[in-house]
């Protein structure tokens, strides 16, 4: 179907002209889409051709935006009038958001609970196609020093080695850790082999004498914490009995190194 060239429409309709005059904010999807795109094809505007693809990727109700967000090259260009170049505008300009949002100033902000862990790790792992291994290191009050992606594939024990883990841990000098990592099928099960890698970690923790806080699976619009769902953790953290009365949290405080 034809649709009006933007060069047709007044000034005040176009998403460029809108953009520049009034900011990204009120503009539709489709025409943050369509200014990407920069130009139509096939008979199409660039907002009609955004609106194609938006429809193709809601198709059975699905989220359009996520599709977008986890798209490739191959199959952007299934759509008619989207090209090389038009793709790897829209791929330059998702992946330039990722590491905006990555970005942000995380460093010691407290990890106190499953929902912390989430917040930190959530943009990076939960819509991801891969399973990715990651390790959030901890000072003495719970507060992030750093996060490392471990392995990327699928978790077990040469991908997700409890060396690697702790080398990080011991490079950095925490004083504990917490292990998570997504399951792209969308589910946040544990898995058999989430629990004996678990286990193994524990283990070494306590060897080393940095504790493993927890274990979370994230999935797409859910998470699991090993710490609170299994009984692997028996045993509790050495812990300030005062100041965890006064400031309640999930995770116990470190003991001083």
């Amino acid at each position: 179907m034809e649709t009006p060239r933007m060069a047709d429409l007044p000034a005040a309709e176009r998403p460029r002209e809108r953009l520049i005059s009034g900011g990204p904010e009120g503009l539709a999807t489709t025409e943050l889409l369509a200014v990407l795109f920069g130009t139509g094809a096939n008979h199409r505007s660039a907002v009609g051709l955004a609106q194609l693809v938006l429809q193709s990727f809601s198709a059975g109700g699905a989220d359009a935006l996520a599709r977008l967000r986890d798209t490739s090259m191959a199959e952007l260009m299934l759509h008619p009038g989207v090209g090389p170049a038009k793709a790897t505008r829209i791929l330059a300009a998702i992946e330039l958001g990722r590491r905006v949002f990555l970005g942000r100033p995380a460093e010691r902000c407290v990890v106190d609970s499953p929902q912390a862990v989430a917040a930190v790790l959530d943009a990076e792992l939960a819509f991801a196609t891969q399973e990715h291994f990651a390790v959030l290191l901890l000072d003495v009050k719970n507060r992030l020093i750093a996060r490392r992606i471990i392995s990327l594939g699928t978790i077990d024990e040469t991908l997700a080695h409890p060396r690697e883990v702790f080398r990080e841990a011991v490079r950095q000098g925490a004083a504990g850790i917490i292990v998570a990592h997504n399951h792209p099928s969308g589910v946040s099960d544990p898995s058999s082999e989430d629990l004996q890698l678990t286990r193994q970690l524990l283990e070494c923790g306590h060897t080393l004498q940095i504790p493993v806080l927890d274990h979370v699976i994230l999935a797409r619009r859910s998470f699991t914490s090993l710490r609170r769902t299994t009984a692997l953790w028996s045993q509790p953290y050495p812990q300030k009995k005062a100041v965890l009365e006064t400031q309640p949290m999930d995770y116990p405080l470190l003991p001083g190194r």
